[in-house]
């Protein structure tokens, strides 16, 4: 897929999402998709390494998001892996701060080289657990909005994340689909948490027949002191 081809289709993908891409933008999008490529050949990122699904898989997946994040928000994604949805978000939408928190750090030097060789500014890339970040004073209830992509189940999922939400901020998790089941299974562990789901959104991404799943929870009360739980403890022992 050359240049010409891989604007086309992320062009047609995002006027899908109802997002508009201005041609730095999209060069943006090109350059990360070729890091992310020559990265891969050296640490495992990504299993997703056909051009066509990146701009689907990874790209336009991650941009759903933006229309559930403020103007001007302070953004953390947790467990972003190769940079999803962090980078693809901050840049749509440069108004955003972003840091992305990963626990291995191989990725955090392919993330400061994306974020270098882009130059991107107000985004950064940090190397830690969430368990551990989310008792940091200068982390704990100090994002507008907190994201992650594939990371754990929904009872895991909130330990990891409600704790950086400020209040009257908010988590918006990306999932795949029919979760109902897992979203009754994590109903105590959201309001013991501070937290309350505010939408479920479902839906298809673009040109495809793969659905997906948008959790919006809303922080509206002060997350205990205890939480989140040592490393390792969500995982093992969720909040039931």
């Amino acid at each position: 897929m050359n240049y010409e081809e891989f604007k086309l289709l992320l062009f047609q993908y995002a006027k899908n999402l109802e997002i508009v891409l201005s041609e730095n933008q999209v060069k943006k999008f090109y350059e990360y998709m070729l890091l992310l490529l020559e990265w891969n050949e050296k640490i495992n990122l990504t299993s997703i390494t056909d051009k066509k699904d990146i701009v689907l898989k990874h790209f336009a997946d991650s941009i759903t998001v933006c229309k559930y994040i403020p103007e001007n928000a302070k953004l953390l994604d947790v467990g972003t892996g190769a940079g999803f949805p962090g980078i693809p978000v901050k840049i749509v939408r440069d108004d955003v701060e972003v840091v992305l928190l990963d626990s291995l750090n191989k990725r955090i030097l392919f993330l400061d080289d994306v974020i270098d060789k882009l130059d991107m500014k107000n985004i950064q890339a940090v190397h830690g657990r969430a368990e551990e970040f989310g008792r940091n004073k200068d982390f704990r209830q100090s994002f507008d909005v907190v994201t992650s992509r594939a990371v754990a189940n929904m009872a895991v999922l909130s330990e990891y994340l409600i704790p950086f939400s400020k209040l009257g901020g908010k988590c918006v998790i990306m999932k795949g689909s029919d979760l109902e089941e897992e979203l009754n299974s994590s109903k105590k562990a959201i309001k013991f948490l501070g937290g309350k789901i505010n939408s479920v959104d479902e839906f298809v991404l673009p040109a495809s027949d793969m659905k997906r799943t948008i959790v919006v929870v809303d922080k509206i009360g002060d997350t205990p002191k205890q939480y989140p739980r040592k490393a390792g403890t969500p995982a093992k022992k969720p909040i039931s």
